[in-house]
């Protein structure tokens, strides 16, 4: 059966909403409007003679032929795209090309992605990255990214994972003015007298705030008004004398040198995982990550 090249595309209109499902996110994908992705399936679904996507004001699912026709798409597509993707590999790396989709934790957008870019952008200026920054634990595949960026120890088992940057320092830091009236904790024990800036992870559970001191690790349930998942935010509040906050010094050292926080129980600092970029193990690595990779390691932002 010969394929023309308007049904190639609806295909691959299709598995842009699959993946993502939802409109809206497959159509910042494909560079078009939700509206026209929803005309572009329903003359799909209609000339195909079978619905392929359930539709409602909340949701998009797949129906059980949109479930089979994905399950028969993804390998053939995926592997057309490893091909092409190939082709890089024969060109100077300032005349590589393509698209890298990445899902990362904020930490690391700020902390290893920020201070790279810039330079992998004057490197490789035909490479597009399209990044979404979020602490919930999604998975790549469902969300239509190439790889994604967590913390070590929360890597899928199933996924191909590679360290970016050395383990992290987690320190509490608060402001002069709250620890002169409040008093400074010298003892994670301490923390029960304190304002304390809860953390929510990725799974909608609390954080327990770490601790380690020759080889006596301690967790804290910490006390605190205020729960929340955004490194600024917590940055800004423990500034303004809002409590304590519990983040990687990496995060804190500018804040610090100015005299706006202080960190305290610094012998209790314990050392966390680092960052490792992961993917599935079924696909090539696209040219464009491995190059970021590479500069990544080159640059060291958090040490190797």
């Amino acid at each position: 059966m010969r394929i023309h090249r308007t049904e190639l595309a609806d295909l691959g209109t299709f598995l842009a909403i699959a993946r993502h499902r939802s409109f809206r996110r497959a159509g910042l994908e494909l560079g078009v409007s939700a509206s026209a992705l929803s005309h572009a399936l329903k003359a799909m679904e209609t000339r195909l003679g079978v619905r392929l996507v359930n539709r409602t004001s909340r949701s998009v699912t797949l129906t059980a032929a949109g479930e089979d026709l994905l399950a028969s798409l993804d390998a053939p597509f995926a592997a057309i795209g490893s091909a092409l993707d190939v082709l890089n590999q024969h060109r100077e790396p300032t005349k590589a090309t393509g698209r890298i989709r990445l899902n990362v934790l904020e930490h690391a957008s700020t902390l290893l992605l920020a201070p790279v870019l810039p330079l992998f952008h004057e490197r490789h200026p035909m490479i597009e990255i399209d990044v979404r920054v979020s602490n919930d634990l999604l998975d790549v595949v469902d969300a239509g990214a190439d790889a994604g960026i967590r913390y070590g120890g929360t890597v899928p088992q199933d996924m191909v994972a590679q360290r970016l940057s050395a383990d992290l320092r987690w320190v509490v830091v608060g402001a002069p003015a709250y620890l002169d009236l409040h008093g400074t904790p010298d003892h994670p024990s301490d923390l029960a007298a304190h304002r304390c800036l809860r953390i929510r992870l990725g799974d909608e559970s609390l954080y327990r705030w770490e601790f380690e001191r020759t080889d006596e690790p301690i967790a804290v349930d910490v006390p605190g008004a205020v729960t929340l998942d955004n490194t600024q935010f917590a940055l800004s509040l423990a500034a303004a004398g809002g409590g304590l906050a519990y983040l990687p010094e990496a995060c804190v050292g500018p804040a610090v040198a100015r005299g706006e926080l202080r960190v305290v129980m610094a012998a209790w600092a314990p050392l966390g995982p680092g960052f490792h970029l992961y993917y599935p193990s079924r696909r090539q690595l696209p040219t464009g990550l491995r190059l970021l990779i590479d500069l990544i390691r080159e640059m060291k932002p958090l040490g190797s």
